[in-house]
């Protein structure tokens, strides 16, 4: 413990609010709440804490507070913190860890899309779905047997789905809105789990067809009652009200911490959803921050079923009178079921979790070691692509705590170089990164910088920071006669060898190709696009205004060759444009 730290904590006052660790770069590492910050940030520093915690502490040269009201304020402070700072020892939900959900959306003439964006103003959205597949299954089935609008901008013509019955023409046709939101009903009970409706009517089409010996017809309405009966009948049924319902409860062995959620819908569980973490304070505030980070990003259901042991004037700040405590009965029993699936998954699933740890942080910690810094936090990897020197594209790989943020990802149209020169390119996006991060205040300074390219790439790197008079660490990941990284160009131009089987390399091999999948995907989206507009210049009554349509709306050759005519229509091309383009294409290979 160093000074600063001694004089702050005896000054520490006995209120609640939120306190923020801060490591030897002032980065924000942990950041926790309480109702005494004088008992909690002092507990850190005195008596034995097990290794992890130990690993925290050793990592903390200062920390700050912020005083609140109530500890439900600190409580809301914290996840605020959590969200805008990220930190390194702090449960954190991927960005990525979304589900699929099924939207009727709010239109004039709505349809059926899946999303990940739960938008709570919606009330028809419904899920989550395990996967997409899942979710994709039930929106087809969906779409064949309900005349909803199944185009994604409204064509000016009749479609297809119009003349096979699965659409009722609106872009025609004058559709009562009684007759649009009794179908919307009907798909809501459906997928509410009513599903006994909508197989009646089925089999009384399939029965009405058999007697006008029209079979195919009836063979149709016999197949779409499968699709609906194999759709139900994954799912278990248990319980007959029907009702949606969240179901947690976790597991901790002291030093890892397993929460499992049980999706409940329509009465019958769906799926579940397993997840490790480490924690450092109370096992249930580390549940009650992972679940208001959760419900952030997911739809709320009606009920949700939480143990006794997170009781808490807290769970109100993220349930509203949405949470449930059962003390017996089948409610207790689904507690059981998730702490018993959560326990199961700690026992079975720690190892993955430590060895993905392993691969990650503890790569970014043997990294930092390795080229002489005390951590790195946030690393910015770029990597160069061009064809022999033309259309030359750049991009840039972010990676916090061994995790790539896609987020912060960012794509560069390189502007001032002619022909191949990746010096003189690295030297452009370098300072328009930086430049603009000086503009910027340097929020979101990285700790360290990785050039696709050895010593070369470094110094172009450095002379740009160094006329920016900023002091960013640069690493250049240099490669062997077959192209592959054999060693680190360190912060003072050494050669350092990295032994191919340790996680460090695979941790710097999975940087190296994220940067080049990033600018190579870039540079052929460009690539594509400008042979595509190359193309449509040449094809007679294809004018500036359709070329701009067709180029917006059809990433692809491809695509514009497999578009139905109407749709082609319904941008606004008349039959002999179309007929020129089809042609034109047809000699075309992408």
């Amino acid at each position: 413990m160093n000074e600063t730290i001694k004089a702050k904590l005896n000054s520490l006052p006995d209120l609640p609010g939120s306190y923020q660790m801060l490591d030897s770069s002032s980065h924000i590492i942990y950041v926790g709440k309480a109702k005494s910050l004088k008992n909690r940030v002092k507990s850190y520093f005195v008596g034995s804490h097990d290794l992890k915690t130990t690993k925290l502490v050793h990592d903390i040269i200062d920390f700050t507070y912020i005083v609140t009201k109530s500890e439900k304020e600190a409580f809301l402070l914290e996840l605020s913190l959590i969200k805008e700072h990220k930190p390194k020892y702090n449960i954190m939900l991927m960005d990525d860890k979304t589900y699929p959900y099924i939207e009727i959306t709010k239109e004039e003439h709505p349809k059926i899309i899946i999303t990940r964006k739960v938008t709570k103003k919606n009330k028809n959205i419904f899920g989550p779905y395990p996967n997409v597949f899942s979710a994709r299954e039930t929106v087809d089935l969906l779409n064949r047997v309900y005349p909803l609008r199944k185009c994604v901008s409204m064509p000016k013509k009749l479609c297809l789905y119009y003349h096979i019955g699965q659409c009722l023409g609106p872009c025609v046709f004058s559709i009562e809105p009684e007759v649009t939101q009794n179908i919307i009903n009907e798909i809501k009970q459906f997928l509410s789990g009513n599903t006994a409706n909508l197989v009646h009517e089925l089999q009384k089409k399939m029965y009405d067809h058999s007697e006008k010996l029209e079979f195919e017809k009836a063979k149709e309405y016999k197949q779409l009652i499968d699709s609906v009966n194999d759709t139900t009948q994954k799912q278990q049924i248990i319980f007959a009200d029907a009702k949606d319902r969240d179901i947690i409860n976790f597991y901790d062995d002291g030093t890892f911490i397993a929460i499992t959620i049980l999706f409940m819908r329509a009465g019958k569980i769906i799926f579940s959803d397993s997840s490790i973490h480490d924690f450092y304070d109370d096992a249930t505030e580390t549940v009650l921050d992972y679940l208001a980070q959760f419900y952030e990003k997911h739809l709320m259901p009606s009920e949700i079923l939480l143990p006794e042991s997170l009781e808490n004037e807290l769970l109100e700040s993220i349930f509203a009178d949405s949470f449930l405590i059962p003390k017996r009965g089948d409610k207790m029993k689904l507690i059981t079921t998730a702490l018993d699936n959560a326990k199961i998954h700690l026992e079975t699933h720690l190892d993955i979790y430590l060895h993905k740890q392993k691969k990650t942080l503890g790569a970014t910690e043997t990294l930092a070691k390795l080229i002489g810094l005390e951590s790195i936090r946030r690393i910015e990897a770029f990597d160069n692509s061009n064809t022999q020197g033309t259309q030359p594209v750049s991009a840039m790989v972010v990676f916090k705590n061994g995790v790539p943020d896609k987020n912060s990802y960012r794509k560069y149209q390189v502007k001032t170089i002619i022909g191949p020169d990746d010096y003189g390119t690295m030297k452009e996006i370098i300072y328009r990164r930086y430049q603009r991060l000086l503009m910027e205040s340097m929020k979101d300074r990285p700790d360290l910088i990785i050039t696709d390219g050895g010593l070369g790439q470094v110094r172009a790197c450095k002379e740009v920071l160094d006329g920016l008079y900023l002091d960013i660490p640069v690493i250049g990941l240099r490669k062997d006669d077959f192209h592959k990284t054999d060693a680190i160009i360190g912060l003072d131009e050494s050669v350092i060898p990295i032994d191919r089987h340790s996680p460090l390399y695979v941790f710097l091999t999975k940087v190296q190709d994220e940067a080049h999948r990033f600018a190579i995907t870039y540079h052929r989206e460009k690539q594509t696009k400008q042979i595509f507009a190359s193309i449509l210049d040449q094809i007679p009554l294809i004018g500036k205004a359709s070329k701009q349509k067709l180029l917006e709306k059809y990433k692809t050759i491809e695509a514009i060759k497999n578009a139905p005519i109407e749709e082609l229509k319904s941008l606004g091309l008349s039959s002999p444009a179309i007929d020129n383009l089809k042609i034109a294409l047809l000699a075309k290979r992408e």
